[in-house]
């Protein structure tokens, strides 16, 4: 049987964690590598008593081995822990993909199967995206491919807003890249593989299989992490926009820093509620366009048959 596994380098609390491992382990992972980006003793504890999971805490001393001091960068540290797992952890798999905490497989059929029905000479299999709205934690916007239409289905969900996001996400709409394991002169990047130098080489994207990301679970989940996703993360300003600047184009992060400094927090809820705040009328629009997804995940179910003391 094909055997798969993923690579995480997580800063969360103990049930996110423990949410994480134990919904990939229900779905068939045979091995998850996680790289702990800061403590967490009451995870460590259960993922280091998991015979499926190899746990490694990334403190001082972790980096100081591998170079002279910790990246700045999370998203440096990921790729390098998720490159490290594939050359040096990830042997007895057929596949591996590097994903975050808040991101879940879920897929129409055993993912062993959709993985191992793959001709040989597939060397990376995509799962693209789909995007929370904040509510229950069920309902999820689908991923849009890029067609004539797409622009004009964004502007009807989104009037305010919808000219600066990607298919209508927040976050990104790459998705993430399992890559099949053996091979020389492997990097892990964020969304993409390179084989020497090659991105993502032998590309086929899994229909069947969709990567759920709980990019924002209520306001007070989503303002929590507002300002470290604008200077650090999904909102960074380095980031290109939606639009080419030649074209009037703003990046998210110039819509939401004036946003702030025009309306201040007002203007991020109204923000917020546009685009991720779940209704009864956000799910019929989505509906009518072939959009709306509900899965449930049921993650704190999964924890506690995983890890039942934890609770």
């Amino acid at each position: 049987m094909t055997r798969w596994g993923l690579v995480a380098t997580i800063k969360a609390e103990a049930a996110d964690v423990l949410n994480f491992a134990a919904y990939h382990l229900d779905l068939g992972a045979h091995r998850l590598f996680i790289y702990l980006d800061a403590p967490c003793p009451e995870a460590m504890r259960y993922l280091k008593a998991h015979p499926k999971i190899r746990v490694v805490l990334c403190d001082d001393a972790y980096w100081r081995q591998r170079r002279k001091s910790r990246p700045v960068k999370h998203q440096v540290r990921q790729s390098l822990n998720a490159t490290r797992a594939y050359r040096r952890q990830a042997s007895e798999l057929d596949w591996l993909i590097h994903m975050d905490v808040d991101e879940f497989l879920w897929s129409q059929q055993p993912l062993h199967r959709s993985l191992g029905d793959l001709p040989q000479d597939v060397f990376c299999a995509r799962a693209r995206p789909i995007e929370s709205l904040a509510g229950d934690g069920n309902a999820f916007k689908a991923h849009m491919p890029r067609t004539p239409a797409r622009n004009e289905i964004v502007k009807d969900l989104y009037p305010r807003f919808g000219d600066y996001l990607k298919g209508g996400f927040l976050s990104h709409e790459h998705g993430k890249v399992f890559a099949r394991t053996g091979a020389e002169e492997v990097k892990f990047r964020i969304h993409n593989v390179f084989v020497n130098d090659v991105s993502n080489p032998d590309q086929v994207t899994l229909p069947q299989l969709d990567l759920c990301h709980l990019h924002c679970k209520s306001w007070d989940d989503w303002i929590a992490q507002y300002r470290y996703r604008l200077h650090q993360g999904s909102y960074r300003s380095e980031l290109k926009p939606n639009r080419s600047r030649e074209k009037g184009g703003l990046t998210l992060h110039q819509v939401l820093s004036r946003l702030e400094a025009e309306q201040g927090e007002a203007g991020l809820r109204f923000f917020y509620n546009e685009i991720c705040a779940d209704s009864p009328e956000r799910r019929a629009q989505l509906h009518r366009h072939g959009l709306l997804k509900i899965r449930d995940l049921k993650l704190a179910d999964k924890r506690r048959a995983h890890f039942p003391e934890f609770g």
